[in-house]
């Protein structure tokens, strides 16, 4: 599997534009591409053919690469509650809700055991992996 980064130092500096034109262009050009984003904290989430949740702009990534978004493309959502807490979403379905403090104590591991296996299962399925 052959895979490609975007990456950018602040929030709203056009990485999930970017990927989602990478996904388009590599698409067109025969490429069997999905969008990647391990981790995502987003109020915004699109519910999936399998009825798991994403964050949307993976949604529209995978759109832009002509495939149907799966909950692997984005293997953690984190949805804000307030007061300093998220959902955490695992590979679509709600496993609990956290505290940013006691986020890492709780689903670090989970959490990077679900993306190498999100990770594993879309390196068999697709030819480049856009990630962001």
């Amino acid at each position: 599997m052959k895979s490609i980064m975007v990456v950018g130092t602040t929030s709203h500096a056009g990485k999930s534009l970017i990927t989602t034109a990478i996904c388009r262009i590599l698409s067109r050009r025969g490429w069997r591409v999905a969008p990647f984003k391990g981790q995502n904290m987003a109020l915004n989430a699109y519910v999936t053919a399998s009825g798991g949740e994403i964050g949307y702009a993976q949604a529209v990534q995978a759109w832009a690469a002509g495939v149907v978004p799966w909950v692997e493309m984005n293997p953690i959502l984190l949805k804000p509650q307030g007061d300093m807490t998220s959902q955490v979403i695992l590979k679509g379905r709600p496993v609990g809700k956290v505290s940013a403090v006691d986020y890492y104590e709780q689903y670090f591991e989970l959490g990077w055991r679900t993306i190498e296996e999100s990770l594993q299962h879309l390196g068999t399925e697709f030819d480049m992996l856009v990630c962001e």
